[in-house]
């Protein structure tokens, strides 16, 4: 199972080839580089951090920021202690921001996009004395060294109580077709979407789902083009897996509805966006920073979720939002919390792009991200499943 799972996220997830940065056949030899016993003084500590983005997208990196924000005030550490490259792209300006890095002296580095897995791996075997934490990644799982750690959260609880508030408001509509702006046709993504759309499906199971990915993380003109198209053929209210907040604003201006990812977007598109939800990366931040000042282990593998406050939900905008949606988002939230409520819970078919065929039956479920189950903490769910449609172009 070990051995599907792994095959399917190198290749039902990536559209692009992992070899990107030469593999790492090259450098040292893989070893076991365990951190120091002995910790790190607070006064000599340093932490980098590699974002695709910055802050100003409203989004996916503000999230970030807001959870280094978090970590730095939760530690008590100084402005000069946090070393951090924007903008990086997912090439080799990526890996010459985690030398960068390395050389200023950061024992500890945080790469936060997923397209930076094959150069922080090779970072990591380059430099065992340093620790290196991957969001949304899942190499840890199979690279054998002890620097190397993933990390992301089960957000996929929280698509899916965002996916309730947009189910309700498609049923007072009378509109049963929602549209997706996905960026990529990754495992992350699709898990994502699929979480959405089954929330929505709970509170009304007419609905169907259209997804047109753009590509790219973070391009607010494409985001908003896309959801531009996807109202134009017929949807009602949209969400998205992508950086910015133009799905929220092309909402607005026509005359729709929208659910956010990573920030309240309310501020954005006050007549449009019904809900957001976003990961609290402050607590990871928090963990794996502490391990280093202690020398203690960061976990190989690390996913929290919606009972551990590692996945949250904004305010709900009860200004638009369709009556009864605040009661059954507290309905089922109740079940994700004690775990009654599963995401991915039968009676549910899929087929992923390899061809591999997904058969829930009524009380079976997927596990997501299953940590404690020996998987890695990167979403894997990659199944297109019934009444959802991927649009091949806009």
């Amino acid at each position: 199972m070990k051995k599907r799972i792994l095959a399917m996220l190198l290749a039902g997830t990536m559209v692009f080839g992992l070899a990107a940065c030469g593999g790492g056949d090259d450098k040292k030899p893989e070893a076991s580089n365990p951190p120091a016993a002995a910790g790190v003084a607070k006064e000599d500590l340093k932490v980098g951090f590699v974002h695709i983005g910055d802050e100003g997208d409203m989004g996916y990196t503000y999230n970030m920021v807001l959870g280094v924000k978090e970590m730095q005030k939760n530690l008590g550490l100084s402005d000069d202690q946090i070393i951090t490259k924007y903008n990086v792209t997912e090439d080799e300006k990526c890996a010459d921001a985690l030398n960068e890095l390395v050389d200023a002296g950061c024992q500890i580095v945080f790469a936060t996009s997923f397209g930076f897995g094959d150069y922080v791996t090779a970072a990591a075997r380059e430099n065992p004395e340093v620790q290196f934490c991957h969001a949304t990644g899942f190499q840890a799982h199979e690279a054998g060294l002890d620097n190397l750690h993933n990390c992301f959260a089960s957000i996929y609880e929280g698509r899916y109580l965002a996916g309730i508030a947009a189910g309700m408001k498609a049923k007072e509509m009378g509109n049963p077709k929602l549209g997706y702006v996905g960026a990529y046709p990754f495992a992350e993504v699709i898990s994502g979407y699929t979480a959405f759309y089954l929330g929505a499906k709970s509170v009304y199971p007419d609905v169907t789902m259209d997804v047109i990915y753009t590509n790219t993380w973070n391009d607010a003109n494409l985001e908003s083009q896309t959801a531009e198209a996807l109202i134009n053929r017929g949807c009602g209210v949209v969400s998205q897996h992508s950086d910015s907040t133009g799905p929220a604003t092309m909402a607005e201006k026509m005359g729709k509805f929208q659910v956010g990812y990573n920030a309240d977007m309310i501020s954005a598109a006050p007549g449009a966006s019904l809900i957001s939800t976003r990961i609290d990366w402050g607590i990871y931040f928090t963990e794996a920073v502490q391990a280093v000042l202690d020398g203690t282990e960061i976990p190989m593998d690390w996913s929290k979720g919606y009972a551990d406050g590692a996945v949250l939900m904004t305010a709900l905008n009860e200004d638009i939002a369709a009556e009864g949606t605040k009661e059954a988002i507290e309905a089922a939230e109740a079940g994700i919390k004690d775990g009654s409520q599963q995401v991915f819970a039968g009676p549910l078919k899929g087929v992923n792009s390899n061809g591999d065929t997904l058969e829930l039956a009524e009380g079976e479920s997927f596990a997501e991200s299953d940590v404690a189950g020996g998987k890695t903490s990167a979403p894997y769910f990659d199944y297109i499943v019934e009444g959802v449609t991927v649009v091949s172009d806009q």
